[in-house]
């Protein structure tokens, strides 16, 4: 059984025990957060496809870990205008461990 989730703005495939690396959410290490943007569940039978989501269905998932990735470089420049701007970004994220697939009945 596994479900595709939506969370910030991208999808992932979500399996029980799975772990994954999304953007940020709110909460502690070690707290419980339910995502209810559930696109399609699949089970050993037929899948359940949303429109755009599957209403009443949500997948419970426990919070590992908040972090941020490694940094990367901005670099801009304007040739023969000497405009030169240097920038790092390091984007949050959180690693989550999927514990249930709730479905509708």
């Amino acid at each position: 059984m596994y479900a595709i989730i939506e969370t910030g703005g991208k999808q992932y495939r979500a399996e029980p025990g799975g772990i994954l690396q999304v953007e940020s959410l709110s909460g502690e290490v070690g707290s419980v957060v339910e995502l209810p943007n559930v696109r399609l569940i699949q089970n050993d039978s037929t899948p359940i496809l949303g429109y755009p989501t599957i209403p009443e269905a949500l997948v419970k998932a426990e919070i590992l870990r908040q972090g941020r990735t490694r940094s990367i470089r901005v670099f801009k420049k304007k040739r023969r205008k000497n405009y030169r701007r240097t920038k790092g970004h390091r984007q949050g994220f959180t690693q989550i461990r999927i514990s249930e697939i709730v479905s509708p009945s």
